[in-house]
């Protein structure tokens, strides 16, 4: 075997993105969601290649997207939220609750998830943060569907040789 390297590549034609939106500290969330799907545009995601579905609130998000990935019909998907620290312990439980299941969704399904769910101390954070974090959800999920589709394809050609 060589060594060889994988080039990023940011080319979103063709690729199926799912979107799983909080509704939660929904000003955010709306902001979250403009500035990502401006941004799969821009890497050439076409509209029809898009689902975006909202729940209540960060903890639902993991069972949204694990319906989605049981799907087969999605390259990468993309949680979206915001978690706002508040006066009690909750911000921490939703916080780590919503990560991990996040993380254990994808690695049970083996597809790329962008998790873009702001954690911030305060609504100004979480303001400040939405469109950049937006877009880079958008970035890692077209990225990491282009690596995994590609080394999907190696695993292929091992599995012939």
């Amino acid at each position: 075997m060589t060594i060889g390297t994988y080039e990023s590549d940011l080319n979103g034609e063709g690729l199926r993105i799912g979107i799983v939106q909080a509704r939660f500290n929904e000003d955010v969330c709306h902001g979250l969601l403009a500035s990502c799907l401006a941004e799969l545009k821009h890497l050439g995601v076409q509209d029809e290649d898009i689902l975006h579905v909202s729940v209540p609130g960060a903890l639902e998000i993991p069972l949204a997207l694990q319906k989605m990935a049981e799907t087969d019909q999605f390259d990468a998907l993309i949680a979206l939220g915001a978690v706002i620290r508040g006066e009690t312990y909750h911000f921490e439980l939703v916080s780590n609750e919503s990560g991990a299941g996040i993380t254990r969704v994808g690695l049970d399904a083996g597809i790329p998830i962008a998790n873009a769910v702001l954690t911030t101390e305060n609504d100004e954070q979480a303001e400040a943060r939405m469109a950049v974090k937006g877009a880079d959800a958008a970035r890692v999920a077209v990225e990491m569907a282009n690596l995994s589709l590609a080394l999907d394809e190696l695993a292929q050609v091992a599995e012939e040789e």
